[in-house]
């Protein structure tokens, strides 16, 4: 009988939504869906923003019902995954939600009687309660990894007294791993310097260059294009969550001031206040190019607008190796970058960058317009050859498997 890693995985909201760690989790499950070496077991939200909503999975069996009659655990991809119920108390949620996961797991270990769990914590949000749950993880003979995620203590949308903790939790939750898993050669080397550790393991997120499996006109892309008064190749598209350090403002001001007659396609979870507000400053409204598209949730058709999309930018700049850069990278031609060490690090010469002052990103839409073909043809090559290289999943899952089967 071989000897089986149990793998609780706690921080993502949900699975295969937008969120990084939401699609992470999807596309690692994925990869070791046939191992019999690794079973995973999932948090996700039983409700709340970005709550799990099992009926936009493909299939899923072995469900489990609540007393109400609610799904609480079923499997997907051979993981199992188990729902939190969380109160409404605004942020905290997140650290309580966190905390409340990581104790039904160690709970389930012992109703179990799983030997030598990993518990793999994404990101840095339960730095109060650590010490007290690694004591916990410790008395079973589990391990305690930590994906430390990037800099979330400089995210726009954390006031200051939340910043402190952030960067306070950080320091413990990394102090107190017996792994940290980073998605980023330059948050490996950050946390190395910063706390003096070198339990560290770089391991990236992964992407894929199949082509979607949708043809030029199979009906929800055309539908898709039509709804939105878009054209294959003629509109720019960004995907991706509407917070400030995504840059969402900076791109849309100066797409308005640039002389581009493609369309600005824009993929994300956005909500009528946001709006208001981007309307007061910016009046995008006044720009027929600026498209809010909504959200799509079908993969393939997610993957057929990226492919027909004549560039793709991409904002971020808080955080490790995103993935929905690398999705990028893996199926569009030209990619507009916003220039910081993260994003260098992944494409290297096989995009363009930009910084936020003005007339900056106006001027590189403007000179995407002019590129030659051969040129603009050459960037798609140059950037799936480095997903095929450094970001395939199968190669991320091989790293992943290593990490946690040989480190018992």
């Amino acid at each position: 009988m071989c000897d089986v890693q149990h793998v609780f995985i706690i921080g993502a909201k949900s699975i295969g939504q937008y969120g990084g760690y939401e699609t992470f989790v999807d596309r690692l499950i994925g990869e070791h869906e046939t191992k019999a070496t690794i079973k995973y077991h999932v948090a996700c939200k039983a409700n709340g923003e970005g709550y799990m909503d099992e009926t936009k999975l493909s299939s899923i069996s072995d469900v489990v019902k609540d007393h109400e009659g609610k799904v609480c655990e079923f499997t997907y991809k051979k993981a199992h995954i188990f729902k939190i119920n969380c109160p409404s108390i605004g942020p905290a949620v997140a650290i309580y939600y966190d905390r409340i996961a990581v104790q039904y797991s160690i709970s389930y270990c012992k109703k179990n009687k799983i030997e030598h769990p990993i518990f793999y914590i994404l990101t840095c949000r339960i730095g109060l309660f650590i010490n007290e749950l690694v004591k916990q993880i410790k008395s079973i003979g589990g391990k305690y990894y930590l994906n430390p995620d990037g800099h979330e203590w400089k995210r726009a949308k954390w006031s200051l007294p939340v910043r402190i903790y952030w960067k306070w939790s950080e320091k413990r939750m990394v102090k107190s791993a017996d792994l940290v898993i980073c998605d980023s050669i330059n948050i490996e080397k950050y946390i190395r310097n910063e706390y003096g550790v070198d339990k560290t393991i770089y391991i990236a997120y992964g992407a894929d260059t199949i082509p979607s499996k949708l043809s030029d006109n199979a009906p929800e892309f055309v539908g898709w294009l039509n709804n939105n008064g878009l054209k294959p190749y003629q509109y720019y598209l960004v995907v991706g969550r509407f917070v400030p350090e995504n840059n969402y403002e900076t791109m849309i001001r100066e797409f308005m001031k640039s002389h581009t007659s493609k369309k600005f396609a824009i993929i994300t979870n956005v909500n009528n206040k946001d709006l208001a507000e981007l309307q007061t400053k910016l009046h995008w409204k006044s720009d027929s190019r600026i498209k809010f598209v909504g959200t799509v949730y079908n993969k393939e058709l997610l993957k057929k607008i990226r492919e027909s999309a004549y560039g793709y930018f991409h904002g971020h700049e808080v955080g490790g190796t995103n993935p929905s850069l690398l999705e990028a990278l893996g199926s569009t031609k030209l990619n507009l970058l916003f220039d910081v060490g993260f994003n260098r690090e992944v494409a290297e010469d096989a995009a363009l960058y930009w910084s936020k002052s003005s007339g900056n990103l106006s001027k590189k839409i403007d000179d995407a317009d002019e590129m030659d073909k051969e040129t603009y043809i050459n960037y798609g090559v140059k950037a799936k050859e480095i997903i095929k290289k450094s970001y395939s999943w199968v190669y991320i899952g091989m790293k992943y498997e290593e990490a946690f089967t040989d480190n018992k």
